[in-house]
């Protein structure tokens, strides 16, 4: 049996210990009424029945949070034995708000992220970043969770520290990736998606990613933005930038178009496809390279049987019985009537 607490044990420990203490002690202490012990057998019973399953209740809750599983489960699905390598574009343009109805275009892209992850079960990713400098946020993995929530804390470049970029800029760092990757595991395929907008703000020609050619057996390029245009606002590297303004240019917003030019010769250079992404339409994603051996039918991934459920069953049954006995008692406190009050008239002198 293993354990996937869904906190730190100490303190599910030091949650759960105090409530289990009062509910044990209450257990053994003998009831009292009015000061005096009880000692019909009967009552003395419900007594400790009652407490013995608030101890449960805790005890419960106390497994239930520990996650307790058994491992050597098995689901049925689908596996590629492939390496995928992400570069996000993540210069100030990318939260640009020209993707669906005036959303960031960093939106688009990360549930385009998840597309992929649902298409190509089993794959490694990582995750590389570029603005002013090329990042490898995250190095080949099947942690598809820790993927997303990458993805979802990812901010784009502080706008008072831009100096402008370059699309190519994580072209020697995809090259490296894939060289690495295809070196420690030669039999797996390799793909390459690109996330951006094509916009060069530097005057040098952006770099070449034809040194990643070689290593690349499939994937995309994927172009947000509109020709239009979209205002980008101001970020502070915060957790959240929604509330602040627009970065201006000669009196006005600043406006990011889609390059698709741009983009185009990125895909040229990785010998991929191209295709423009738009909020109202879902990504067409590339099959598995064929060169990939384990994109099977009726593959078995090992799992974990999870048990918290039965946990969760005997909490939901406790609680049932206490509802029950709640109901009960409102019941009879229903029924005691006030006395009434007597007729004034009543008792007098005639």
């Amino acid at each position: 049996m293993i354990f996937q607490p869904v906190l730190n044990p100490l303190l599910i420990a030091l949650l759960c210990a105090p409530v289990a203490v009062v509910a044990a002690w209450a257990l053994v202490r003998p009831p009292k009424s009015a000061g005096v012990p009880i000692t019909d057998r009967r009552a003395l019973a419900g007594h400790r029945g009652l407490w013995a399953l608030r101890l449960l209740l805790v005890l419960a809750c106390f497994a239930m949070l520990l996650r307790p599983g058994i491992p050597g489960g098995a689901t049925q699905t689908l596996a590629t034995d492939t390496d995928i390598v992400l570069v996000v574009d993540t210069t100030a343009s990318i939260v640009a708000e020209d993707w669906g109805d005036g959303e960031p275009r960093l939106d688009g892209i990360r549930d385009d992220v998840r597309a992929l992850v649902e298409e190509y079960p089993g794959a490694r990713f990582a995750l590389i970043t570029s603005d002013a400098a090329a990042q490898l946020r995250m190095p080949l993995t099947t942690d598809t969770t820790a993927l997303m929530s990458s993805l979802e804390v990812l901010r784009p470049e502080v706008t008072s520290q831009s100096r402008g970029s370059s699309i190519g800029i994580a072209a020697p760092l995809l090259s490296e990736t894939l060289a690495s990757a295809a070196e420690s595991s030669p039999d797996r395929s390799r793909m390459v998606f690109y996330f951006g907008d094509g916009e060069q703000t530097v005057d040098t020609p952006p770099e070449s990613f034809r040194s990643s050619e070689k290593y690349t057996d499939s994937g995309a390029v994927f172009g947000y933005g509109t020709a239009e245009g979209g205002p980008m606002r101001i970020t502070t590297g915060g957790v959240s930038d929604q509330g602040g303004g627009y970065i201006q240019y000669q009196g006005a917003d600043a406006l990011s178009v889609l390059d698709e030019s741009n983009l185009e010769a990125i895909a040229d250079e990785l010998d991929v496809e191209y295709a423009r992404r738009t909020a109202d339409a879902a990504p067409v994603l590339p099959e598995a390279p064929s060169t990939t051996t384990d994109y099977t039918d009726s593959g078995e991934v090992g799992n974990v049987a999870e048990l918290y459920w039965i946990a969760a069953l005997v909490i939901l049954g406790i609680l049932g019985v206490e509802l029950t006995r709640a109901t009960v008692l409102i019941a009879q406190l229903r029924r005691l009537r006030a006395p009434r009050r007597p007729d004034a008239r009543q008792g007098g002198i005639s």
